[in-house]
């Protein structure tokens, strides 16, 4: 266990990116967090902290011994990662940009026209539905295993194309956003889908992902995983696909409460009924 817990890999890489976003979002928001008014620099502040956290989670993913047990002992450790850099990084870092950054962005005419593209929320929901199904069919995802540049395009295709799915419920501006009805639908197909990839993971045959029926075990803890912890190769694959069947139904079912609720409260302090409008 203490060599599992060892097995950090500061990758430089990752390090670099990190930084690079937080440095970019200093620059970027510096002035909401200290120029504001006293109200609108608390719910500025609030924002950083959402968006320090989405690069938190997404250091952590991608450095702590998860992705060494992910990248080779356990596909539960690797879709648990998944889960984390496509339902927890991109949000967290949306929650985080201001509606003053976000309107100086769209300003610009180019990036204007590439949002109004990639956030119709048609297009938005099948590019995040269809990256996170391609890239686990059995070819791809052992590609990703056996090629660290292929694992590094597969990490990027999700947090890219996962943001953009997130786009269009929790964008800054609310004219970015569709109407709350259609977000429940919205957020109800997403969780349908992610379900039925992990419903078909569960109840797969065991082997789907070959490098993982017999590890290189490099920190030699094969034994403790197989023997020590019970978990085969079978039960393994069963409990990635319960992760994103359970546990990523588990985030859409939140994130809808979260919504719902906040309609509602809207709804009752104007008075009215809830909007029912269309994309």
């Amino acid at each position: 266990m203490a060599e599992i817990l060892r097995a950090w890999d500061p990758d430089l890489s990752v390090l670099i990116g990190c930084a690079a976003l937080l440095a970019a979002y200093w620059s970027a928001h510096r002035g909401d967090l200290f120029r504001a008014g006293n109200l609108s620099r608390a719910g500025n502040l609030s924002r950083a902290g959402w968006f320090v956290a989405g690069v938190a989670v997404m250091l952590f993913a991608l450095i702590s011994p998860l992705d060494k047990l992910g990248d080779e002992y356990l596909f539960s450790a690797h879709m648990l990662q998944h889960l984390l850099l496509e339902l927890a990084v991109p949000p967290l870092l949306l929650l985080g940009i201001t509606p003053r950054f976000a309107r100086a962005v769209l300003d610009c005419r180019p990036l204007g026209r590439i949002e109004r593209a990639l956030g119709n929320p048609l297009l938005a929901w099948t590019l995040g539905i269809a990256t996170l199904a391609v890239w686990h069919l059995p070819r791809l995802f052992d590609a990703a295993l056996g090629n660290e540049y292929v694992h590094i395009a597969e990490h990027l295709c999700f947090m890219v194309t996962a943001t953009i799915f997130w786009w269009p419920v929790l964008a800054p501006l609310p004219q970015c956003r569709i109407s709350p009805l259609w977000t429940q639908v919205y957020l109800l197909g997403g969780a349908m889908a992610n379900s039925l990839l992990g419903i078909w993971l569960t109840f797969a045959p065991e082997g789907l992902y070959t490098p993982y029926l017999h590890p290189a075990d490099s920190l030699h803890v094969g034994a403790l995983i197989r023997t020590g912890w019970g978990l085969t190769p079978a039960l393994d694959q069963q409990v990635g696909g319960l992760l994103m069947w359970v546990g990523g139904g588990f985030v859409f079912l939140a994130v809808m409460i979260v919504l719902f609720l906040q309609w509602f409260g809207m709804a009752e302090t104007d008075g009215v009924a809830p909007a029912t409008a269309g994309f």
